[in-house]
């Protein structure tokens, strides 16, 4: 396995990882081609693959505000599951945020999502249950 940056060449890849994983997806907004090609440009070292035999099978966004680093869309093909890959794509966003002078990472996780909470658990992650999530949406795409 490979883990290296993804490029708006692997969207249509990156697409169908999603939707494999079972990842909700905006196609019509926050997750459209232009959307998606406008954030790697902005931060094209936030775009992180794993790939085995040239075939994507996870990934990972990342996003920081200079002062938290965030991990969102960690997604991992079902059949590629148990081997590691999650892991890895934890360890290099820490790796990419920590040389972007971040300190603090972090990652949302749905309270359903009980086999990401494992692994963020056992990768030294503490759980937060103090803290409420809040969000305004110009429209359900975004």
């Amino acid at each position: 396995m490979e883990i290296r940056k993804i490029t708006i060449n692997h969207y249509e890849e990156l697409v169908n990882l999603w939707q494999r994983a079972s990842l909700p997806f905006k196609p019509k907004g926050r997750d459209s081609k232009e959307a998606i090609a406008k954030q790697m440009g902005a931060n094209p070292e936030f775009f992180l693959g794993a790939f085995e035999n040239r075939r994507l099978v996870g990934a990972i966004v990342l996003s920081s505000d200079g002062r938290k680093g965030w991990m969102n869309r960690l997604a991992v093909d079902p059949d590629f599951r148990r081997r590691g890959i999650a892991s890895a794509l934890v360890a290099e966003a820490e790796r990419v945020l920590r040389d972007q002078g971040v300190k603090i990472f972090c990652a949302l996780i749905e309270d359903e999502n009980e086999a990401s909470k494992r692994l963020f658990r056992k990768l030294g992650y503490v759980e937060h249950r103090d803290i409420i999530y809040f969000s305004k949406r110009e429209s359900d795409d975004v």
